[in-house]
């Protein structure tokens, strides 16, 4: 019986690692339509082509999440320990006028974005969305280096950022 849990337990801890380390974006995702700051659409791969060849930060977050909140403070300090970095906050709220509210409430400086199906949407699904919130680390030459990072893993965040600087 121990050995059919520890099978079942490292078969688990297996497959959820395997999608956490995920180094591109799907297809699906990259066509994603999302909307811009001035209320156009744009594809999730132009904003990543409008990056290309600068580290880049994605958060996926919220104005109404109470963890995307708390950790603003660190996302303003990793900002300012990271000047050369980009940052891309793509938002998961349920409306354009609370979204835009959320960016001049928390002052959050970077390239902002709105997805218009919340986190359970067609955008969310396509990069494994599970929680916000979510950061997403890409290198210089476009790879994911980090996919799946939440509010408790900015060392592991802010490690990363020294390494690729």
């Amino acid at each position: 019986m121990k050995k059919i849990a520890l099978y079942l337990l490292t078969t688990v801890t297996a497959l959820s690692c395997s999608n956490a380390q995920n180094k591109e974006f799907s297809k699906e995702s990259l066509s994603k339509k999302i909307i811009s700051i001035d209320n156009k659409e744009i594809s999730f791969s132009e904003i990543l082509k409008k990056h290309n060849g600068k580290v880049t930060v994605i958060e996926v977050w919220a104005s109404w999440c109470s963890d995307c909140v708390k950790a603003m403070p660190k996302v303003k300090e990793m900002q300012t320990n990271n000047p050369n970095v980009d940052y891309v906050f793509i938002s998961m709220d349920k409306a354009f006028d609370k979204w835009q509210a959320g960016i001049e409430k928390h002052e959050l400086k970077g390239d902002h974005y709105w997805v218009t199906d919340g986190m359970k949407g067609e955008f969310g699904k396509s990069i494994d969305l599970d929680w916000i919130p979510r950061y997403i680390i890409i290198d210089k030459k476009g790879k994911i280096v980090i996919y799946r990072a939440i509010e408790t893993d900015f060392d592991k965040i802010n490690k990363q950022l020294k390494k690729l600087k």
